[in-house]
Parts: C-alpha cells; structure tokens; sequence
C-alpha cells in the first residue's frame, strides 16, 4: 500500500524547512525509524525518520529545496499494510504485546502498581509527554522536581527533560497529586507515552469511576498489585524490545539488571556482546582462593587506579558534535585577527556601570559590542547573511540576531538577541542578562535559540587570546573575543603608555565573505569601540 509521509509540524512557527540531505534513494528498503532524510530549520538541524517500514518509492523534493509543513515529503509502499491476516496480526500481537510491558514499568514494587489509595470523587489520569516540536520523538528525564504523593498545582513544573537542543519544563496541567512516576531520572521518555500518573477531581458520575480507571483498587480494599510481567515475558520497555529484535536476540533469556528482573538497554548490549551468552553476575561467580604461607603478611590494599568511562554523547553536546563537523566540512573556513584598544570604551563603561547596573540589567562589555556590531552590519550587509545548501542563493537578513556562546550545565548554547539594530545599549545589557542566566541554568527557550545571523564567542572569559572559532551555520561568519589585558603600547608621542588590550578572531565563510570584506567591516567595528563617541554619533 502506498503511503505519501506528510512533514510533521516541527514546532515554534516553522512552516518550511531547507531539504539539506536526503538518506536514502527511490527503491531502497527501509525500517522503522531509520533516518530518511535531514532538513534544516531556521534554528538547527533535524533528522526526520520512517515511522513504517517499506520501499521508498518517490522523493518530492531535491537537495536544497524548501519544504512545506503539512506537506508530502516522501512516499513508501508500507509492508504489510494490506495484509489483514498474518502479518498483519503479528504486528498488532507485536505492539500489544509492548504496550502490556510498557503498562507494568515502573521503579517500586510490582512495576507499575499505584499503591495511593484513592479519595472518593478523584480519578486517576495518566499524562502523556506531548509533542516537543521539530520532530523530536524522546528525551532524557534529567530531574523529577516533585515526589509521588506530592500535591501540585496546575502550571507547576513537574520534570526537567533534555531534548537534543535544550532543557525543557514540564508543568502539571491540572491540580492533584502525583501516584506515579513512570520513567526513572536518566531514562528516555517518549512522546505521546506516559510521564507521570496523576490523580484528579473525577468529571465522571461516581458510578463511572472504576470503569475510567481500572487501576483504582474498590472501596475498602488494599491496594492491588498489577503483575509485573506476562508469564514466559521478559519485562523491558518497546525500545528495549525492538532492539533484542534488531539483533535477532530472544529478550525472554536475557538477564536484567533492573527491578524484578527489567531488561534494559545495557543488559540487550552486553548479551549481544557476549554472543548471546547469560549475563552471570559477580555473586554467582565462585573463585578458589589460593593458598597463602603468612596469612598476616595478606592485606587488602586499596586500588587507586581507576576505571576508564564510557558515556554516550547525547543531548546539547550531540547537536553541537553534528553541527560542528558539518560547519568544518561544508564551509571553508579562514581566520581574520585583530587588535583592538578598548581603553576608552572601559572607562565609559565603568564611568556609568554603577548608576544603571541592577538585578536584571549587568552592564558588562558585550552590549556596547553587539550595539557597534549591529552599526557595523548595517554598512556591511553580507556579514549578517545565510546561504542555502548547495550555495546558490545568498539571503541578506534584515534583523540582526547577533548571538552569543554560553557555556552552560548542559553543554555549549548560543542564544541570540534579537533585533539589535531596533535596541539601545541597556535594552541589550537587559536581554544579555536574561540570555545569561536562562542558558546558564540550561533553561534558555527554544525561541531564543533559533533565528541568529552572526555570533560572538567570548573566549576571553576563560582566559584565551586567540582562537579559530568555527561558523554557527548557516551563519556565514563568527568571532571570538580574546581576555582584556593590559599591555604597553606607543602613544601618538612615541611614549609607552598602558592600554588595555583585545584581540579579536574571526572566522568567515569564504564562499561569500572575502577577506577584503571582513576586514573593513572589522576595521569600522575597531573604530566604533576604541572611540565611543564615533558610536553614539553614529547611532538613529
């Protein structure tokens, strides 16, 4: 049966998305979730995935070109999908079959038992982890931030989630009290499946609340334990059961390592690694211990070598990882440095920094840097520009969203201030502060993370000087600003004086940018802010 794949809503306002890559060709065969084809929103790149197994057997768009939400992107000749007899059988046995394990995990007691007993009027709802945006279909619980049996209030945060872009909120939707929550801190949650049991004003009649929520134990009873796995079934959530599939492993003689025996992705792997041998844990291992001449003379020393660690690569550092090497492999790259004197510019700063520094406003360097900058892109419009992905089309940005690089908690973010031609310096010394803290703490918005024309990246913060700063694509320049320093240097009078000292490097994109250009506008960018004044005259 032919199916034409409709380009999901991505979320936050995007309607269309660059084709950067297609994964696959007309006529090949696919699985299920395998990576189809990569497109590029105005905020970063997103890999879109077969939610059917089949033969691809039209691609609508070419390398690219844009694509509409809500659009065909591809069709496929789904196996099975008019077969109502065996395969088809198979495959819902299948998903039932996962949806009966999935409906026993969880971390205390017989897996998925809801022990609370429930008050008279209340019904138990489950919440279901909804869509994220730009086709995101799990992440990572990085924090519960309540408990089960806590009472909440609607709009409460609930969890904190690790998408493969930012931290993400989850706030109640309703008032009432937590009774389970269904995925462990460091596991992946996915969308559209249950994050947390919640238990709520029933809006049923009293004789309708068992058949609304058949885990609500009868009045007067004992909380009822629901079995923790099918007779003859291993316990393992859908993910960890497709992958004992993919690997043609029976999940059934894998040991787990979790409660009552759950198998995780771990146990699969090592299972797999081992041949499809049992795991055999320490416990069961019996070693001879050999015969010792002077007993006293046997004492335990501690080890003080340590272990090598393997952690996947995940979140905001896997994002970063991917669109670096794609920026070093698809842009070529050159280096532009330069020395500023900002001697004049530190004294304005501090002469006003006191009067107009509050809670939510930190007069630091980076205003009056953005500020000159957006002077300067005005006069150089190729500086705060894209280009499409064959390089074809040059577009000229009229806003500029001038970002800046964040090292946060989790990992490296580039929110942008949007619109700083519109701004004054303390509008942007407000927006800068609230950036800061937000992409500090890893709660920075998605909105502020999409949308940038150039970046800067503050090295000197750390202690650097120079750096060779790779382009935020499809940005098609960034700069790095190396630690302020005081150094000597020849006045107009040939006498040495101590000025404070910047350098700054760029990076370009020399498909567009070359270096004549970069280093004018640099040039007028210097003048801006080793004589403020040129800045203030030059400012609408």
């Amino acid at each position: 049966m032919i199916k034409e794949f409709i380009l999901p809503d991505i979320g936050e306002g995007v309607v269309e998305c660059e084709l950067v890559e297609w994964l696959v060709q007309e006529g090949d065969s696919v699985v299920e979730d395998q990576p189809i084809a990569d497109v590029m929103t105005d905020k970063a790149l997103v890999q879109i995935p077969a939610p059917n197994a089949g033969v691809i057997t039209k691609l609508y768009y070419a390398k690219g070109e844009i694509a509409k939400v809500h659009a065909p992107l591809y069709s496929v000749d789904v196996e099975g999908e008019a077969d109502t007899g065996g395969q088809a059988t198979a495959s819902q046995n299948t998903a039932t079959e996962d949806a009966a394990i999935s409906e026993v995990e969880s971390e205390s007691g017989s897996d998925n038992q809801i022990s609370q007993s429930v008050t008279p009027g209340t019904t138990i709802e489950e919440f279901l982890l909804p869509d994220i945006g730009e086709g995101i279909v799990e992440c990572e619980l990085v924090e519960w931030l309540v408990s089960e049996g806590d009472t909440v209030v609607e709009d409460q945060p609930i969890a904190d989630v690790m998408t493969d872009k930012a931290l993400v909120q989850i706030p109640a939707i309703k008032n009432g009290k937590i009774v389970k929550l269904r995925v462990r801190k460091g596991q992946l949650a996915k969308v559209h499946a249950p994050l947390f049991a919640i238990e709520v004003e029933a809006e049923v009649g009293a004789g309708e609340l068992q058949a609304a929520s058949p885990l609500i134990p009868e009045s007067g009873s004992s909380s009822q334990s629901l079995e923790a796995t099918p007779q003859g079934k291993a316990l393992a959530s859908p993910a960890v059961r497709r992958l004992a599939r993919s690997l043609d492993l029976d999940i059934s003689t894998i040991s787990g390592s979790g409660k009552n025996g759950r198998v995780y992705k771990e146990d699969v792997e090592r299972h797999h690694a081992n041949g499809g041998q049992s795991n055999i844990s320490v416990t069961q291992k019996s070693v001879a211990a050999p015969a010792v001449s002077n007993p006293a003379a046997v004492i335990e020393q501690p080890s003080h070598r340590q272990a090598d660690r393997v952690e996947p690569i995940k979140g905001v550092r896997a994002v970063m990882a991917k669109m670096m090497s794609e920026s070093v492999s698809t842009i070529p790259h050159f280096t532009y440095c330069e020395e500023f004197d900002l001697t004049e510019l530190v004294a304005l700063r501090e002469s006003v920094k006191k009067k107009y520094s509050t809670d939510e406003l930190k007069l630091t360097m980076m205003p009056f840097f953005m500020k000159s900058m957006s002077l300067a892109l005005s006069q150089f419009p190729d500086m705060n520009s894209r280009v499409n992905g064959d390089c074809t089309e040059q577009t000229y940005l009229a806003s500029h969203n001038i970002g800046m690089a964040v090292d946060s908690k989790v990992g490296l973010l580039v929110p942008n201030v949007k619109d700083v031609q519109d701004k004054t310096i303390l509008q942007i010394a407000a927006e800068i502060t609230r950036l800061t803290t937000a992409a500090r703490s890893g709660r920075v918005s998605p909105n502020d993370l999409k949308g940038g024309s150039i970046s800067i990246s503050n090295i000197g913060a750390l202690g650097g000087t120079v750096a060779t700063p790779i382009i935020n694509k499809p940005e098609v320049a960034i700069v790095a600003l190396g630690k302020l320093q005081v150094l000597p240097r020849f006045n107009d009078k040939g006498e040495v004086e101590a000025r404070k000292i910047m350098q700054v490097s760029w990076s370009g994109d020399h498909r567009v940018i070359d270096g004549g250009t970069i280093a004018r506008f640099c040039n007028l960018w210097k003048l801006y802010l080793e004589q403020p004044q040129e800045m203030l005259l030059a400012m609408q």
